[in-house]
């Protein structure tokens, strides 16, 4: 069992689910976000408030900890400025302040945006160059290759997930190749955490869907085995999904709706907006 663990961006989805599987992997969870608090600690687990764009913040936070579990940033295209302070600034912050403090390994929520831009036709593999959506995603490539100078100049491990469709159930077509549900969320940060060694390592989040469309060896030899299959949700999605057009990036394209999203808009809201139309 650790000793410590850092999780950042506790208050979200993603890191919320994380919470409870982390604290009964180590003595002391740390959780942090910018919010005043969340609620239900665990018995091991306390509270930080802390703005991972803030460097001494970050270093106050990482002070002793073992592994840190990095899902602090803007989980959305956003303008640029933002973009720069929470998820660029703080990758330095946090890959600088984990190197200070003897932190052994980093578990960092990336993005399939990082290669957003790539033909569905093409299977992902780990070793192709970025090719990001936005801004965002673009903030995801940085933070991977910083990771990747971290493991070869300083010897700090990183696993990066780049995290596809993470609901609770696919919604539709896309997420049939895309999805990830909770519970392989979690066994992919647990086995990212015990794997024996991990170097750099760049791992695609995503279900044992039979569409997903990428090469996962890499998450394979951490010990990651998804149980699920976004495939049982096929024949509704389908019966109720509207044609494909070959001819957008939004349906060709393994970033979705995030291919046309212009640059520094929300993603997120485009969507929304567009269901309130429909």
């Amino acid at each position: 069992m650790l000793k410590r663990i850092v999780l950042t961006g506790a208050a979200g989805r993603l890191g919320g689910l994380c919470r409870a599987p982390l604290a009964a992997m180590c003595e002391e969870l740390v959780s942090s976000d910018i919010v005043d608090g969340i609620n239900d600690l665990a018995a091991n687990e306390s509270y930080v408030q802390a703005d991972v764009g803030d460097a001494a913040a970050v270093h106050a936070l990482l002070e002793g900890a073992e592994m840190v579990v990095h899902f602090g940033s803007i989980a959305d295209e956003a303008p640029w400025e933002k973009i720069l302070h929470s998820n660029i600034l703080s990758a330095y912050n946090v890959w600088e302040s984990a190197y200070q403090h003897g932190v052994r390994r980093i578990v960092f929520a990336s993005s399939i945006h990082a290669v957003g831009m790539y033909s569905k036709h093409k299977t992902l593999t780990t070793d192709l160059p970025h090719k990001p959506d936005t801004f965002y995603g673009l903030a995801k490539c940085f933070t991977e290759d910083l990771a990747s100078l971290y493991w070869d100049k300083r010897g700090l491990e990183t696993v990066a997930m780049r995290i596809f469709s993470a609901t609770e159930k696919p919604g539709n077509s896309r997420a049939l190749g895309s999805w990830l549900s909770d519970g392989d969320l979690i066994q992919m940060v647990q086995k990212s955490i015990t794997a024996p060694t991990t170097a750099f390592t760049i791992v695609y989040g995503v279900s044992n869907n039979d569409r997903a469309g990428v090469d996962n060896s890499g998450a394979a030899a951490l010990g990651y085995r998804p149980k699920d299959n976004a495939e049982d949700f096929a024949a509704d999605i389908l019966a109720k999904a509207p044609p494909q057009d070959n001819q957008s990036p939004e349906d060709m394209c393994h970033g979705g709706p995030f291919a046309v999203v212009p640059l520094g808009e929300s993603g997120v809201e485009m969507i929304k907006a567009r269901s309130v139309k429909t």
